[in-house]
Parts: structure tokens; sequence; C-alpha cells
């Protein structure tokens, strides 16, 4: 059903009005994935046309997109795209900072602790004693990754599990806003035998503070990068240090495509929003200004190597992790993070004239305004 841009809207204001528990029949069901598809198709024509503008735009197997030497390709990605998956490794539930990208954005100081001495791996609590039976037991990962929420807030508690999966050989890195990174904490974790840090260069406004850790990081870590959600904040302070960033020696950044949630939704509302495969909700402009960028750093030849995390990347490390997991065909963790479909944040998108349907039909007979309620 290729519905048209003006009924769609006339129908998501209605389902907009709707009780939340009051269910949608069959059609209206209908007619919503239908809606969805559409903006989906909308938002896929427009980057085609932004990718279009990249002459070397090269593609991880399907999986991902990049610009770039793919020397510099993180192996932290390469073990969640192609490896055993993301194997989060977490422990500190606070953080110093209060972003508004953050999925857990007004909720920073109700996150459950993991437990005293205790760390999550793989859903189960385990004191760092308990690693040699991990491993005697279950198959070794490719690769781990330090994450939730800021580590650099008790980093001194990182540097034995650490050492002990380096002796193991697994690949390891971490995630960190950086605005309690010192020369001495980074020296400390790299003597440990962590691989890879990443720096969330969003969270501190691009502070040069920040971009100096950066420089200093890359005296000790073998690898070194960016990942930050893009914003449109974050797009033009970039651009306005992206000398000095550069100069920093990152090995390569990683630009997420921002995807919302209950918690941080309100700080972007208003803003025309699109659905993925029925699953992440992000802004439209999100992936497009990744593309943007890619498109200068590709014409310039930045020499960081930089990476497009959008959404179909996440479709497609749900997928593989499944798959080398056991899952079934088809299967993936991947999903959405609405109870339901968040009728009212999509009506800025169809209002938009800039978001046009690539196609649209007359809705048949029975389907139209008036006609099912």
């Amino acid at each position: 059903m290729k519905i048209s841009k003006a009924d769609a809207l006339i129908w998501y204001r209605f389902f907009a009005e709707l009780d939340e528990e009051q269910e949608l029949s069959v059609r209206q069901q209908e007619l919503a994935l239908a809606v969805l598809r559409q903006l989906e198709l909308a938002c896929e024509a427009r980057r085609q046309a932004l990718m279009a503008d990249i002459p070397h735009l090269k593609s991880m197997r399907g999986r991902t997109l990049y610009v770039g030497d793919e020397k510099k390709f993180p192996k932290g990605c390469v073990s969640c795209l192609f490896g055993s998956g993301l194997n989060a490794v977490r422990r500190t539930n606070h953080c110093n900072l209060n972003c508004p990208f953050c999925y857990d954005h007004g909720h920073l100081d109700d996150q459950p602790p993991v437990g005293e001495g205790l760390w999550e791996i793989g859903g189960t609590r385990l004191a760092e004693e308990d690693l040699p039976l991990l491993f005697d037991i279950q198959q070794k990962p490719s690769g781990v990754a330090y994450v939730y929420l800021e580590p650099f807030t008790e980093i001194e508690r990182y540097h034995g599990i650490i050492r002990f999966f380096h002796e193991k050989g697994v690949y390891q890195h971490l995630y960190t806003n950086g605005t309690l990174a010192t020369p001495e904490n980074l020296r400390a974790l790299a003597e440990a035998g962590l691989d890879e840090i990443r720096f969330n260069l969003g969270a501190s406004g691009c502070s040069d503070r920040v971009i100096g850790m950066i420089a200093e990081a890359k005296k000790h870590f073998p690898a070194v990068g960016i990942e930050t959600p893009m914003t449109k904040e974050l797009y033009g302070t970039f651009l306005k240090k992206k000398e000095r960033i550069l100069a920093a020696g990152a090995d390569f950044i990683n630009f997420a495509e921002l995807h919302l949630n209950e918690n941080n939704i309100a700080n972007y509302w208003g803003e025309p929003m699109y659905v993925h495969r029925m699953g992440y909700l992000s802004p439209v402009w999100s992936r497009e200004l990744t593309l943007r960028m890619m498109a200068i750093a590709d014409r310039e030849g930045w020499p960081a190597l930089v990476h497009d995390c959008s959404n179909h990347t996440k479709l497609a490390r749900g997928l593989h992790e499944k798959a080398v997991h056991g899952g079934w065909f088809g299967a993936s963790g991947y999903g959405a993070e609405f109870g339901r479909i968040p009728f009212a944040a999509l009506i800025p998108a169809l209002e938009d004239p800039e978001i046009r349907f690539t196609k649209e039909e007359e809705l048949p007979e029975g389907w139209r305004i008036g006609e099912l309620w």
C-alpha cells in the first residue's frame, strides 16, 4: 500500500489522539505500517542522493559504510559485526555528565548498581575470581566492550579485569566521554592491556581538553577513536574544530545515528523522525549529517577513517549476533524502543515539505478517510 503523504498525515493525527490502551484494528495497523514504510523509503531516497556525493564510499560486506583506509576500521567493530558480537562488560552505574542524547537521560541517578565487586557479563553477575571458571566453560569471545555509564568515574577498578582478558588474548575496547581522562589513568589502562579506547566527543561539546586527551591516548593505545551520536550541535562544533580534532590523531571516527527512546525523545520533540525497519526511531537529519560529514572527509582526505554507524549497521549487528549464538534464521536482537508506534513523534516528518514520498497511490475503497475509523 503506497499511501499518500496527505492521507498518512490525516491518519497519524487520528492515531495520535487515541488512548494508548486503545488497540488498532487490523486495517488500521496496516495503514500505520504502510506509513512507516513510506517514510522510511523517503528517507532512503534522500540518503541515496547524499551517498552519490561520496565517490570513495566503501561497504564492509553490506553491513556498514565508511570512507578511508580499511586498515583503520576499528577492530572492536569488526568483533561486533563479524566476530562473536557485542560482548558488553558493565560495572559503573553513574556518570559525571548529563547529555540530552543519552539513552538514560533523566534517569542517570536511577540506574541499578551491578553490585559491589561484581561485573555484569552477558547478563550474569560475576566476580573477577569467577573469570577462570567462565573461560573454562564458555568459548572465548573475539572481543569485549566496557560500557555503561562512565567508566572513568571509577577507572581504577577496571585494571584487574582488563589484565585478565588481555592475558586470554581477548580484544578489548572501552567507551568514555573523556572528561575525567588524564595522562596517568590512560597510561595505566594501556599497561593493563586495553587495546582500543573511544571518546564520545559530542558529550563534552568537542572540548579542547578532551581533544587533548585523544592526542594523549595516541601515545599509549594501539587504536584510538571517536564515537559519538551525530547531532546538529556536534556537526557544527566538529567542523569548527576540525583541524584540531584531526590533528589529535584518532585512527577512526564512528558517527552513530542518533536513536531515541522514552528517556531522550523529549529533547528532540518536533524534529522530523522516521523508524528504521520497525525498530529504532531516529531524527531524519542524524544519518544525513553523517553522510555529509563523510563527503567532506572523502573530499579532503582525512587521516582518520570515518564510519557510518547507522541503524542499518545496528540491524546487521543484531542479525549477526543471533546467528553466531545459535539463533534461528532471521532472528535478531534489533527491535523497537517503544511499546507502540509513537504516532505523534512522526507527525513533524509528515508535515515537512522537504520529505517526499517516492511513490503514492490512492487508498482503495473502504480504506479512505471517513470510510474506516
